[in-house]
């Protein structure tokens, strides 16, 4: 695989399909100062956003799993492995030297404390409030309880228990866990930034609305009183040494006090509410880490965030012609549509040859003007409405796009080339 570089700074993110990788990915990818490279053990999501893609990178726990690190890191020339799942990111921190390239991330100690649950409750109990745990079952004085991994991440192994024998279930399976008060009220993440001089330079809370399998898909500014979650963050930061984004979680018990749920060393997943806002924790991480003055502004509108699986495709053709239709296809309503102009511009960066073939009732020119399309296409072939389109277009290396199923019928029946009604091109972009 051969990668372009003009002299910016080479990141490296590994695991690059977990969530954290695919939002280090959209905060990165527009910088002309970072070239960015994706790894994984296993292929998933990743393999289809990341463009400098490596993949068969053996699993963390894999005694190989440095040494293969060390030799993507020489080949490819890293200058930094920005770690993106949390098991990773202590063992990353732990082999810095090793790697001869930096790891953007807190300091080691500061990920393992954060790692365990039970570390981090021990580091701050005095300083803020954390939740009442239970050493034994039998020390349960009333249901119901909640019961999380010692280490964990995201909802894995957490669960909500009603009785004893749900207790004793959940701790059979789980053995490593904690028996913590049940907190009935909002949850909240406060995303977090420290700079190379300790100092806490931003800190703000968001609600979460709606939780699927531990990560946040419906979040926004949280509307109750910020004041009090950047005390909770500064006592946080004034305990633990943290350099770059992190954030923890708490929520209300049944008093309506904040208890602290847990603290993590990375950005979360859903902190893209503040990158909208114009807070970019993975560029701000890199710049920090590279020791840059980093400063925030943010915008100061409402914000809500949802998120929904997204699609990306591989197909296995070849084309350098786009032929493309005009009415009902390209322009919806009377309205551009922008999903297939953000296709055809990908196509003229890719220095591909553009060519609008219509049926159009009026003077096609004057519609073009209309839309500001007039210099867009390569060549514009206007036909009557009893004419072909086959006729006129070439099979080699082409696709068809038009929303007319009998359109698009005879041209793969004349022709034999892939031909695509709108709601399709995604698969191409």
């Amino acid at each position: 695989m051969t990668f372009k570089s003009e002299n910016k700074i080479k990141i490296l993110v590994f695991p690059c399909g977990s969530e954290i990788g695919l939002e280090i990915h959209r905060s990165l990818k527009f910088s002309a100062h970072i070239e960015l490279f994706g790894a994984n053990s296993i292929d998933d999501h990743g393999k289809f956003v990341y463009q400098n893609y490596i993949a068969d990178i053996p699993f963390y726990s894999d005694h190989q799993f440095i040494p293969a690190l060390k030799k993507v890191v020489n080949t490819y020339g890293i200058d930094a492995i920005y770690p993106a799942m949390d098991s990773v990111i202590t063992k990353l921190a732990s082999f810095q030297t090793e790697l001869c390239c930096k790891i953007i991330t807190s300091p080691f100690e500061t990920t393992e404390i954060c790692l365990s649950k039970l570390k981090t409750y021990q580091i701050l109990e005095n300083k803020i409030k954390v939740p009442k745990i239970y050493k034994t079952i039998e020390e349960v004085s009333q249901y119901p309880v909640f019961i999380k991994p010692t280490v964990g991440y995201g909802s894995r192994g957490a669960k909500k228990v009603n009785d004893k024998h749900q207790a004793q279930q959940h701790i059979s399976e789980y053995t490593d866990s904690l028996i913590c008060e049940y907190l009935p009220g909002k949850e909240f993440t406060v995303d977090c930034f420290t700079n190379k001089n300790g100092s806490l330079l931003f800190t703000e809370a968001r609600e979460r609305n709606r939780v699927v399998n531990g990560v946040s898909v419906n979040t926004f500014r949280a509307k109750e009183n910020q004041t009090t979650f950047q005390e909770i963050a500064l006592k946080i930061n004034e305990n633990l040494i943290f350099r770059g984004a992190w954030f923890f979680q708490v929520k209300l018990n049944i008093q309506g006090d904040l208890v602290l749920l847990e603290v993590a060393s990375r950005l979360g997943g859903s902190s893209s509410l503040y990158r909208n806002l114009g807070v970019n924790f993975a560029l701000l991480s890199v710049f920090d880490a590279f020791d840059f003055e980093v400063e925030i502004f943010k915008n100061n509108f409402n914000i809500e965030l949802d998120r929904a699986l997204d699609n990306k495709y591989k197909v296995d053709i070849i084309y350098d012609i786009i032929y493309v239709d005009f009415d009902d296809c390209l322009i919806l309503e009377q309205i551009v549509n922008i999903d297939l102009i953000r296709f055809l511009y990908d196509c003229i960066n890719k220095k591909k040859k553009l060519i609008l073939i219509t049926k159009h009732k009026h003077n096609i020119f004057d519609a073009l003007k209309e839309y500001k399309l007039e210099n867009f296409f390569d060549e514009v072939i206007h036909l009557k409405p009893d004419d072909s389109k086959y006729k006129y277009m070439i099979k080699t290396n082409s696709i068809y796009i038009d929303d007319s199923y009998q359109e698009r019928k005879i041209v793969y029946q004349k022709l034999g080339i892939p031909v695509f009604a709108p709601d399709a091109v995604e698969s191409l972009i």
